[in-house]
């Protein structure tokens, strides 16, 4: 029988998440990336780019453990296209993110390691911490949540469907 370690199980589902998601951007263009097709404000785009800054913002909770608030954490355009994003673009930085999510929990000595939680106006009064496990396993479901927002919006987009374009 063969085992793997935790870390390598983790990434791997998390690269599985990813991929799903990728799944449904691809071969659009940037007005189909931007483009609304529910009564939702989320556009493909907007997903890809907000889960590139939560990748950037949580990697970085992670591996700086000071308790600050990561700069754009709480900016409501990390939701949407702006006038200047590519979809390309927003591709390799969802790209690069996810590369050091991978590079940080590999450097990571252990899962189980405590991370101070930043201030936020919903925060207990309290301090919060988090196990680096705890926020990849909130990095992981994030990513389903919204692979599952994409393909639906795809769907309505041109009725591709992750499930057929696998």
């Amino acid at each position: 029988m063969t085992t793997f370690p935790e870390k390598t199980d983790l990434l791997a589902a998390f690269a599985e998440q990813r991929a799903l998601l990728l799944i449904t951007v691809r071969g659009l263009t940037d007005a189909q990336a931007a483009e609304r097709t529910t009564a939702s404000e989320l556009t493909l785009g907007g997903i890809v780019k907000h889960l590139a800054q939560g990748e950037e913002t949580w990697t970085q909770i992670m591996t700086e453990g000071d308790g600050e608030l990561p700069a754009g954490m709480l900016d409501m355009g990390q939701y949407r296209m702006a006038g200047g994003d590519t979809l390309p673009a927003l591709l390799e930085r969802y790209a690069r993110a996810a590369r050091a999510t991978e590079a940080a929990v590999a450097a990571s000595a252990d899962l189980d390691v405590s991370v101070p939680l930043p201030r936020t106006p919903w925060s207990p009064p309290e301090p919060e911490y988090w196990s680096v496990r705890r926020i990849l396993l909130h990095l992981i479901r994030e990513t389903a949540q919204h692979a599952g927002h994409a393909d639906i919006i795809r769907e309505a987009l041109d009725g591709a469907s992750t499930t057929a374009q696998r």
